[in-house]
């Protein structure tokens, strides 16, 4: 099985696609390792958040994903 990962917002548009599929499990290390150097920099920066299976991660260092789990990558929101 895989780990799901959405990117949203100008996240899915570095990373090309809105969605990609990692084998699983996967922990915060395994993810920035799996992602391409310049959307990984991006990750790690304070203002992403981090949710799995729905629910946000008050620490993202604390992300322990299980096969079949979704990661959503959040970036900071802007609107007007």
């Amino acid at each position: 099985m895989a780990v799901a990962v959405v990117f949203l917002g100008k996240l899915a548009d570095l990373s090309g696609a809105a969605e990609a599929s990692l084998p699983g499990p996967l922990d915060w290390a395994g993810l920035l390792e799996a992602l391409p150097p310049s959307l990984a920099d991006e990750v790690r920066g304070e203002r992403v958040r981090v949710a799995l299976n729905g629910e946000l991660l008050a620490e993202k260092t604390a992300l322990r994903a299980a096969d079949g789990s979704e990661i959503a990558l959040l970036p900071p929101v802007s609107g007007g």
